[in-house]
């Protein structure tokens, strides 16, 4: 029976699934909420919230319409809607964000498009300055 006990009975927490993709492959749309504590990379397009617990890769045809929360981002596509990343947000040369932006850090790479506000803030305080993002109307003096 030691060979089925090889973990010595640890068990491994949800937050911790490191090892996990997902992946929206290109020519796939979904519609609707998506959720994961594993890692996602979008090449197709999803409209509606995402939520992820780890890592979150936008690929260049990537096309997200709603708004996004996870701890790291890597954006090549496109996204309308407010992001809140608690960690580090990177837009690459083809990336598009029209909404706001609130993160730990930011790297916009030559290229990148964004169109929004941005805040950079502590991990403790991004999920306030997400919530009050995402209430706020367009302001029409910019």
């Amino acid at each position: 029976m030691a060979m089925f006990q090889g973990n010595s009975g640890k068990k491994e927490s949800p937050a911790s699934s490191q090892g996990i993709l997902n992946i929206i492959g290109q020519g796939t749309k979904l519609t609707g909420d998506l959720s994961s504590n594993g890692d996602i990379r979008i090449d197709g397009a999803i409209e509606g919230q995402i939520k992820v617990t780890q890592r979150l890769v936008i690929g260049n045809t990537g096309k997200v319409l709603g708004n996004i929360e996870s701890e790291f981002a890597t954006v090549a596509g496109h996204i309308k809607g407010n992001v809140v990343v608690k960690q580090v947000l990177e837009l690459k040369p083809s990336a598009r964000i029209d909404g706001d932006i609130v993160a730990g850090k930011v790297i916009i790479e030559a290229g990148a498009q964004f169109n929004g506000r941005c805040t950079m803030n502590s991990n403790s305080t991004a999920a306030a300055a997400a919530s009050s993002a995402s209430g706020r109307t367009e302001d029409k003096e910019k």
